[in-house]
């Protein structure tokens, strides 16, 4: 049926505010006001317009969400995982949306006793994340936290695994991670956001007594730093981190005596960046020091700040991670777009534990105990469902564990290839493609390009069942990995960020020009989404270039870059301008207006667009597609624009895996529809 309610609008309100360079009008500011009730009005009408856009085909729709649905294996278990005297487990139920947590005395029993159902503290609530998730040492009690709606504030609990039953034990306030046991499980360490959801401090709590007399540990003044803390695989040391986006510092508490004061690892240094990790008799530093890519040193523990080289700098081969074990360490790097995961002796020597030929994503997996004969770990690519697998430091043997069953697909129906795209500078760019066996590269085929691209942030390929619905209606779904991503070293990032993101939003256009130049797309039916930094990419790239796409999906996009990065009082505001720059003065204050969407939409036309917000993102507020949409309407009525908000959400949208699917499903059929 076609559409009945009016063309939602929100109507201008004068606001003028002082730029760098001068005033600039902002007639959609009052938006950023989500108790008033005209702000309210508007999402409203929005959602109203996007459900009935909806509900024009909820055949394809339903299709799509069945064909989803009907690849999953409902009922499922991940593989048990040994840690001290019990085994660990989770499953999915049928009907149920959230996972359930369980263990046994042994690999067989793992599923026998619940540590935690998410659907039963889900009851009543539109959403739920569960946050921490953290069993002591001796098994008697788990820690966790969950997030009602999307806030990312959670409340921290205290559950006795004998009784099932939460202690009085009740911290509310806290953020979704960053929780330890000391040695002896009488005192838990966590951490509490400051006004800005800022994670700005770490206190002590001592089970069984009042919340009132837990204990500051650290306190981080500094506005451009963030606090998380975790135990030592090792159980030894309880370790507090201190990063802003180029700069660290580490604290150490021995987790036998948890009253002591912190000591700190090696002072903050601007422009030093590093992490720390017990290894046996000594400390493992993963640090940019001299070392634009990273490299390894170890220091001892009653001198952590002096420093001795361990694993010498690759240029171009960034280290992004180093974990510690009794008598090894298993190190993550990238390297010309892919991961790879490095076993490393004591003594310096490296094995590369090879899992597929073609671009894949590899990961630790859940590895708790320190003292273990084998290394669990993660792989999958655009191709080859999620596998579990044991890899044996002793005989370099990778044995498989379990790979996801995916029903009424053949995985091997699928092909996927890398190719590379020039970008306006010269530079190649990454480009991963899939697509089915039987889609032609004629220079027909619908095509979306996914995109990311900031924060050093590398994407692998990944395998994904609802994608399968794409391409078997003839899709082919390309991966770009421009600049302002790490998939390429350090520098690869460096080059997308600051005075230099506009590359990100170049390279992006330019791997969606080749997908046509190659064949693989018909250059008229080129699509692009990505969410949040991604979603400013989106937004960047149509708004430089509105005859590039057809489509556009855009999800909790950062498109208000100026006003967001110009207002400290905002979450992340200060900690992101060592990402995008300070606009309140230039040269950034031009630079960033020149890019940010929100301030280069005009009168279009522009690709037809959908975007999603949540009410309570933390992230990204709401305001700024909302403030986006509503300038999109009234400069460019002749777009095509789908907008939903999640009034009980935040980042990353709705909770549950049906709600989840469900829209998915209504993603895919508005490009399926629109392109």
């Amino acid at each position: 049926m076609p559409n009945v309610t009016p063309v939602p609008s929100a109507p201008r309100e004068p606001h003028v505010w002082q730029r760098a360079f001068g005033p600039v009008e902002d007639p959609w500011m009052w938006l950023r006001e989500a108790s008033r009730p005209e702000t309210l009005a508007y999402l409203a009408a929005e959602n109203a317009r996007a459900e009935e856009f909806f509900a024009e085909d909820p055949a394809l729709v339903g299709a799509i969400y069945d064909q989803i649905v009907s690849r999953v294996v409902e009922d499922d278990a991940s593989p048990p995982v040994e840690h001290r005297r019990w085994w660990y487990a989770s499953a999915t139920r049928k009907g149920l949306s959230y996972p359930i947590h369980t263990r046994g005395p042994s690999a067989d029993s793992a599923g026998d006793s619940i540590v935690l159902d998410e659907n039963r503290e889900a009851e009543g609530h539109d959403f739920f994340a569960l946050g921490a998730l953290e069993v002591s040492n001796d098994g008697r009690f788990v820690a966790w936290s969950a997030d009602l709606d999307g806030s990312e504030k959670c409340t921290l609990r205290v559950r006795d695994l004998g009784s099932g039953q939460d202690l009085a034990d009740e911290i509310p306030g806290t953020i979704s991670t960053g929780v330890a046991w000391s040695a002896d499980d009488r005192h838990l360490f966590y951490v509490v956001p400051d006004e800005a959801m800022r994670p700005w401090q770490v206190w002590r709590h001592e089970i069984g007594t009042p919340t009132a007399q837990d204990v500051c540990v650290r306190t981080e003044t500094d506005e451009r730093f963030y606090v998380g803390l975790g135990a030592s695989r090792s159980g030894r040391w309880i370790l507090i981190g201190a990063d802003s986006r180029t700069t660290s510092e580490w604290w150490l508490i021995d987790a036998r005596t948890p009253g002591e004061p912190a000591r700190c690892v090696r002072p903050r240094q601007d422009g030093v960046e590093y992490s720390v990790d017990h290894w046996g008799d000594r400390f493992a530093i993963l640090t940019n020091l001299d070392a634009l890519d990273f490299r390894v040193m170890t220091a001892e523990p009653g001198d952590p700040g002096r420093w001795h080289p361990f694993l010498d700098h690759v240029g171009g081969s960034r280290i992004v991670s180093f974990e510690c074990f009794d008598g090894f360490a298993v190190m993550q790097r990238w390297t010309a777009a892919q991961q790879t995961l490095v076993h490393v002796g004591t003594d310096g020597t490296t094995r590369t534990i090879a899992v597929l030929d073609e671009p894949h994503e590899v990961e630790l997996g859940s590895n708790p105990n320190w003292q273990t004969d084998r290394v669990r770990i993660s792989y999958q690519s655009l191709t080859v469902p999620h596998t579990v697998a044991d890899w044996s430091p002793t005989t370099g043997e990778l044995t498989t564990i379990k790979r996801t069953e995916v029903p009424n697909a053949r995985p091997d129906d699928y092909v996927a290839e890398r190719t590379w795209a020039v970008s306006h500078d010269g530079v190649r760019v990454p480009l991963d493609i899939v697509r089915r066996r039987d889609t032609p590269v004629d220079g027909t085929a619908p095509a979306v390009v996914y995109v990311y691209g900031s924060y050093e942030a590398s994407v692998p390929p990944w395998f994904s069942v609802a994608r399968l619905s794409l391409l078997d209606r003839g899709w082919v779904w390309a991966l770009a990995h421009p600049r302002g991503g790490g998939e390429m070293g350090r520098n690869w990032y460096l080059d997308g960020k600051l005075l230099a993101k506009r590359n990100t939003f170049e390279d992006t256009m330019a791997c969606a020009r080749h997908l046509g130049a190659g064949g693989w797309a018909d250059p008229s039916r080129l699509a692009v989404r990505g969410g949040s930094a991604g979603g400013l990419n989106v937004g960047a790239c149509i708004t430089s270039d509105p005859d590039l796409f057809r489509a556009a999906v855009a999800e909790v996009p950062f498109v208000d870059v100026v006003t967001t990065m110009s207002d400290p009082s905002l979450p992340q505001t200060v900690i992101e301008w060592e990402e995008w720059g300070d606009p309140r003065a230039e040269p950034f204050a031009s630079y960033i207006a020149s890019y940010s969407p929100y301030d280069n939409t005009g009168a279009g036309p522009y690709p037809d667009l959908m975007v999603t917000a949540g009410l309570n993102d933390p992230r990204v507020g709401f305001h700024e597609p909302a403030k986006w949409v509503a300038k999109i309407r009234d400069l460019s009525p002749g777009t095509f624009v789908i907008f939903k908000c999640e009034m009980g959400a935040g980042h990353q949208g709705p909770s549950g895996r049906y709600e989840q699917w469900r829209e998915e499903a209504r993603t895919l059929s508005f490009l399926i529809r629109r392109v």
